[in-house]
């Protein structure tokens, strides 16, 4: 007997229903049925500290200036920082038909275990498989409505949460975030390795505080050394997506919540990589 409804898309990733065509042997969790999501792409770093959220943030931000309707999802569930970028305090709540993203001043959707918790400061001390149920719950039980693209905020590394995102959720490619010095460069090839592992596309390679400017004569400044982000890129084959310099502006408005003002073109290199998935 055929139980596929008469709507099926055939695209088991963003359907909830649960029929002869999906493929039982698929780790891929089903979308809530009220999400509608076209394009999910993953952020993801070697380490900490190299500026990944910072990415998934302009990113989402640079998509929906484009007129794409872009979200987050804040898989860095011990470290969440989405919500506070953008201003967000109010807490996320939920209906019959699953919980309901908050939004941002321009409509950007945003999900972090910061909109759950009674008090955001407090420690995320769960273990691996239940940080892994979390991400597959951003996934399935909120209501996304349509989104064009999904950034998926990966905590560092290649631990347990990455391999949920990449084998739970319908990746369409990740960006690799990383910083100038040599060794966070070595760092960053094991992500891309891991990408390579699990059939994941890569779509290219960030680099934040690349450099900065000096105030009186406009002079590059390295702080960090020479930048070996070229020579990742062309041993795996890759394409360099931008380089974001050291600039005040950045840091105060992703502390003061008003980052949807920054208006730098540095990701134009992702919006080049997205039209392409987009064509």
């Amino acid at each position: 007997m055929n139980d596929t409804p008469e709507t099926c898309t055939h695209n088991c990733s963003s359907c909830g229903s649960s029929c002869s065509q999906r493929d039982p042997k698929s780790l891929i969790e089903p979308a809530n049925p009220g999400s509608r999501v076209k394009r999910v792409i993953g952020v993801v770093s070697g380490k900490g500290g190299v500026g990944k959220s910072l990415v998934t943030t302009l990113s989402a931000i640079s998509a929906n200036r484009m007129g794409y309707t872009s979200a987050v999802l804040d898989a860095d569930i011990t470290g969440p920082s989405i919500p506070r970028m953008f201003g967000i305090h109010e807490k996320a709540y939920g209906t019959e038909e699953g919980l309901l993203p908050s939004e941002t001043e321009n409509g950007i959707k945003l999900m972090s275990i910061n909109l759950l918790l009674d008090d955001e400061a407090a420690p995320v001390a769960w273990r691996g498989p239940i940080l892994s149920s979390a991400v597959k719950q951003f996934w399935s039980e909120v209501v996304w409505g349509d989104v064009d693209f999904m950034f998926v905020d990966m905590p560092p590394g290649t631990g347990d949460v990455f391999l949920t995102v990449c084998q739970s959720l319908p990746l369409d490619g990740i960006i690799v975030v990383t910083s100038p010095q040599e060794l966070v460069s070595m760092i960053v090839e094991k992500a891309v390795n891991m990408a390579g592992q699990m059939d994941v596309p890569i779509l290219g390679i960030i680099e934040n505080m690349s450099y900065a400017l000096c105030p009186d004569c406009g002079k590059r400044i390295d702080i960090f050394g020479k930048s070996h982000i070229q020579d990742v890129a062309d041993k795996y084959s890759i394409p360099v997506l931008g380089q974001i310099p050291m600039i005040p502006e950045i840091s105060e408005r992703a502390d003061n919540g008003t980052i949807e003002g920054f208006t730098g073109d540095y990701l134009d290199g992702i919006m080049t990589a997205l039209k392409k998935l987009d064509a």
